[in-house]
């Protein structure tokens, strides 16, 4: 385990006086190779948190340019990014906050062909994604590769956050929740509007239950689903039940992808 400099324990210090993390805590946060789909209003708040926690290698995976309808909730951009591809003003952006973290842009859409290169190597996993066919394809894939996964959404004023390790004896995927569909009908922000702040807040959260899958601390969340409901101001959280005929993480589909024919 790398040591930790004079300067990084001044600026960790508030990390490292938690019991639950502790300096070998964020040595291993500092050792960490995380992977973020999607830079926008979910991904800046995420993508700042885990750089301030000292993560030190963001791979953030996003083909969209900052635009001027972003930067009323995507706050790591300013009007100087305009134009620019959002996964590389992510990296600008994160050099200025922490030089102890790298962050590797990747500008181009994730798909079914090339999901699990993309994603693998990576110690977590967290979806900030804005289509539900990106969705069920990063969930297939980390379940796959057996990488934890944090996926986090908004709409409106309504919020939703869980951890999934569907490859794990009775814990969910993202599709046992969510079912098959991907060609069903969505909404976007730019049609339906979205608060600003709760895209600041959903972020948070998810940053937050990155780090738990890092360094754990606290009660597991995985299998969990968080739901923010701002206009009422009210949080709950729910157990979501697993699919037994799941096509990706039942132990049918689970033992064909260990044991391919």
């Amino acid at each position: 385990m790398n040591t930790l400099t004079d300067d990084q324990l001044d600026r960790y210090a508030r990390h490292i006086v938690l019991k639950e993390i502790g300096g070998a805590g964020q040595a291993q946060l500092l050792a960490a190779h995380v992977t973020v789909v999607g830079a926008g209003g979910i991904g800046c708040p995420l993508i700042q948190y885990l750089a301030g926690a000292g993560v030190g290698s963001i791979r953030v995976i996003d083909d969209d340019v900052v635009d001027l309808s972003n930067l009323q909730r995507q706050t790591l951009f300013g009007e100087s990014d305009v134009g620019i591809p959002k996964a590389e003003a992510a990296m600008h952006a994160v050099a200025r906050l922490n030089p102890d973290v790298k962050l590797i842009p990747i500008i181009q859409r994730l798909d079914a062909d090339n999901a699990a290169s993309l994603l693998r190597h990576s110690d977590v996993v967290i979806d900030g994604c804005d289509n539900f066919t990106t969705r069920l394809i990063v969930s297939d894939a980390a379940t796959r590769l057996r990488i934890p996964l944090v996926s986090a959404a908004v709409g409106q004023f309504e919020g939703q956050l869980s951890v999934y390790r569907g490859w794990e004896p009775e814990q969910p995927c993202y599709r046992c929740l969510v079912g098959e569909d991907p060609a069903r009908a969505e909404a976007s922000c730019a049609e339906q509007g979205v608060l600003g702040a709760l895209t600041g807040v959903l972020g948070s959260l998810a940053a937050l239950e990155a780090i738990r899958a890092l360094v754990p601390f606290g009660e597991d969340s995985a299998g969990k689903l968080l739901i923010a409901d701002l206009l009422s101001l009210r949080f709950r959280t729910l157990n979501i039940p697993t699919d037994p005929a799941c096509p990706a993480c039942s132990e049918s589909a689970l033992a064909e992808e260990e044991c391919p024919a």
